[in-house]
């Protein structure tokens, strides 16, 4: 190549963002392991990821790909077989969200042993050896779904937990914070807790079943939006049963505005996938370790009063 053509070459790369990553050599891919393919909120991290991997790649002139690797349906067995796929397969670092702790916390080791740095996001095996975890506070999250609960009931009443996987370490934490709240609140009762599994019409039918045996709850503390991710979910007329969930998903949203829920907490799902990347492309090619282990994410709260303008979010971060 003479001097000229060189030249020719470098003066056009700026303009061509693609022929810069390609000439870079870098690549990595990281997987991604979420809990389940059926549960939005997991497709909207699958989402975030793909925009991190397209905008960081860009802005450092790297090609990254995401390998998404997530069971149809919670399955921590499978998502311990997926994270060993990952590191067969070379990639560069894993996210994941964990259905089981104790089940992933071997599978995690392992990775980290081959070399390959693991991050959390939404549930944590912490005590694994990933560098990172991303989330909400979980026993705050569920202090605050009580509070605010509390509040719509005035003070008292007969509360009921809706809380998915058993066996999810984040959830159970969420539980908890719900409890401890209640205690602060003198008139507020609460019931049974709710476990199932984690697809809307599992969710939807233990609310069913709970309001049959149990008319006089007159609260619903949903740790989890799972029964709101379908329509007509909820059997009581407006405002007769107050519910306050975690989660803001579009048809969620539809549920505020009828009159069936009273607040939604919103998770950063899209951050999720984003942030992950992130933290892997920091650790695995800028060689830097996170300020802390825990990434903490905030609560986002949605009423009637602010619906509207949390709803066009979607239509950047799912467009049709």
């Amino acid at each position: 190549m003479n001097r000229r053509t060189f030249l020719l070459g470098t003066a056009v790369l700026p303009l061509v963002p693609q022929l810069a990553v390609a000439q870079s050599g870098k690549a990595y891919t990281f997987g991604l392991v979420a809990k389940s393919q059926g549960n939005a909120v997991f497709q909207v991290a699958r989402v975030g990821a793909e925009a991190a991997a397209r905008e960081l790649g860009a802005k450092h002139g790297l090609r990254l790909r995401i390998d998404w690797r997530t069971p149809n349906e919670e399955d921590a067995q499978k998502q311990a077989e997926a994270i060993e796929q990952l590191v067969l397969a070379g990639a560069a670092g894993i996210a994941v969200s964990c259905s089981d702790a104790n089940k992933l916390t071997d599978a995690i080791n392992r990775a980290v042993a081959n070399g390959v740095p693991v991050a959390t996001f939404d549930s944590d095996a912490p005590s694994s050896k990933r560098f990172v975890t991303y989330g909400v506070d979980d026993l705050q999250c569920g202090e605050q779904v009580m509070a605010e609960l509390a509040r719509e009931m005035g003070g008292k009443g007969m509360v009921a937990i809706l809380a998915g996987n058993q066996n999810a370490p984040n959830l159970q934490k969420r539980v908890a914070g719900v409890k401890k709240e209640a205690g602060k609140h003198p008139g507020i009762k609460v019931g049974e807790t709710y476990y199932h599994k984690e697809t809307p019409p599992d969710a939807a039918a233990a609310v069913e079943r709970a309001l049959q045996a149990n008319p006089e709850i007159g609260g619903w503390a949903m740790v989890g939006g799972w029964p709101l991710f379908t329509e007509n979910a909820l059997k009581w007329a407006p405002g007769t049963v107050k519910c306050v969930s975690v989660d803001a998903l579009p048809m969620q949203l539809n549920y505020l505005r009828s009159g069936h829920v009273q607040v939604l907490l919103a998770q950063q799902c899209f951050q999720w996938g984003y942030r992950s990347v992130e933290h892997l492309l920091n650790k695995v090619h800028f060689k830097k370790s996170p300020a802390a282990v825990k990434d903490v994410s905030p609560l986002e709260r949605i009423t009637r009063a602010n619906v509207e303008s949390y709803g066009e979010n979607w239509k950047k971060w799912l467009p049709k």
